[in-house]
């Protein structure tokens, strides 16, 4: 039986936090990158990679000196995939470190890692994705998980290293921290979650847990073969957005209409346009359209839209069917939606 030892919270040195990307990621802890296969995790952490190497700014937080990094994946290339992006991304691949795993595989709890973080003096670890570094464990079980992510954060904290785990999202839905695979106890050791899913063309990162900070601002970003990774800045959106983009892009057009149309009737090729350009489908627009009560009518040969007004109307709309209503009693739901989004 162990000896007891106590102390007091007297005998314990305050210390504040330190960031590798103030508030996402925190150094000495772990971070959580999650999403649907696919919608850009690997592709925002290898931006983070980059700018650790290179001592570059990330939006609103980093500016250091170049620092190393160790970057163990089992999901991507490293000749075909990862070292191509890193290069496209401008990295210092000569601060990015892997440890080999050619004679034996790495997992959470293998003593390697902080030994490769004690001999780069690395200031970043990335675990790509975690269901590979599992050591046989159950992902799904407490027991298995909980002595493996407290490891992994004792060598974080001991190292003063930020380490980012990459995981997948499932199908099941629900809360962001019931979506990521296996036992809630790996969500719970991560002090930071960040969450990244598909808004149009462009990926958006959406601060899903934050311990030590009040949770930063979503992040848009996107990467183009042609042009490179391209940051977006401050999105306003949210988890429900991410995990039911389709109801978002309803109340996205709903938002917009309501806002063309305040002053008065607007070209309706005009309003697709603005739709279009902020990544609202037709089928979603028409759909807000009408539950909006929103009709179309001709001047010469320009098609407009126009918010009902106090009167009994019949218009041929722009899909050939006949509309009667009553606008004014429409105008109450109407001002409801607009509260609503």
């Amino acid at each position: 039986m162990a000896e007891l030892r106590m102390f007091t919270m007297q005998e314990i040195v305050a210390e504040s936090v330190s960031w590798l990307w103030e508030p996402y990621i925190p150094r000495g802890k772990v971070t959580i990158v999650q999403d649907d296969p696919g919608s850009g995790k690997t592709t925002l952490t290898l931006a983070v990679a980059a700018a650790v190497a290179n001592g570059e700014a990330l939006p609103g937080g980093f500016s250091d000196v170049p620092a190393n990094v160790i970057f163990q994946t089992a999901e991507d290339g490293l000749t075909d995939t990862i070292k191509p992006r890193l290069e496209r991304l401008g990295a210092d691949c000569s601060r990015i470190h892997v440890i080999d795993e050619s004679e034996q595989p790495l997992s959470l709890s293998d003593e390697r890692l902080e030994q490769a973080i004690v001999k780069t003096n690395a200031k970043l670890l990335v675990i790509d994705p975690i269901q590979a570094y599992l050591g046989g464990a159950d992902m799904n079980s407490a027991r298995g998980m909980r002595p493996l992510m407290k490891s992994l954060g004792a060598v974080a904290e001991r190292n003063g290293c930020a380490v980012i785990v990459i995981g997948h999202l499932n199908k099941k839905g629900g809360a962001s921290q019931y979506r990521g695979l296996g036992s809630i106890d790996i969500y719970a050791a991560a002090r930071s979650v960040l969450t990244v899913g598909r808004v149009g063309d462009m990926r958006v990162a959406v601060h899903s847990k934050s311990n030590l900070a009040p949770p930063g601002a979503p992040i848009g970003f996107s990467f183009d073969p042609n042009f490179g990774f391209t940051w977006h800045g401050e999105q306003e959106i949210n988890m429900d957005d991410l995990f039911n983009n389709k109801d978002n892009q309803s109340a996205r057009a709903r938002r917009l209409i309501l806002a063309v149309l305040a002053n008065g009737a607007v070209e309706s090729k005009k309003i697709m346009r603005a739709a279009e350009v902020q990544g609202i489908s037709e089928k979603t627009l028409n759909r807000a359209k009408i539950e909006l009560g929103v009709y179309s009518f001709k001047r010469g040969d320009v098609w407009y839209w126009d918010m009902p007004i106090e009167a009994q109307f019949t218009e041929v709309g722009q899909d050939g069917q006949n509309r009667s209503m009553t606008a004014l009693a429409m105008l109450p739901a109407i001002k409801n939606e607009s509260e609503a989004v």
